[in-house]
């Protein structure tokens, strides 16, 4: 789908973006997303979270509690967060 009408970027375009790497900021300045009208922004941004959510990060400390183990495991199964904003679909 069209996410930035004004430069006719798609999620697919800033989920390939995100996911090798890149923060909101670099890929709004390589793709033009959410400098012209503004409108797409919120979507944006979210697809960017959503894919760096998505991509496991390493522990820093070796105590895992239940919480984090039923994180990594919903990461790992593809299913939905349980943040209140908004439903993460991987």
């Amino acid at each position: 789908m069209i996410v930035c009408v004004c430069h006719r970027v798609s999620d697919r375009e800033i989920a390939r973006h995100a996911r090798a790497g890149m923060s909101f900021d670099e890929i709004q300045f390589e793709l033009g997303v959410a400098t012209q009208c503004g409108n797409c922004e919120d979507c944006a941004r979210d697809i960017v979270a959503q894919c760096c959510a998505s991509q496991p990060v390493a522990a820093l400390h070796k105590e895992v509690g239940a919480s984090d183990v039923q994180l990594a495991k919903a990461c790992q199964e593809g299913t939905s967060c349980n943040c209140s904003r908004h439903s993460l679909q991987v």
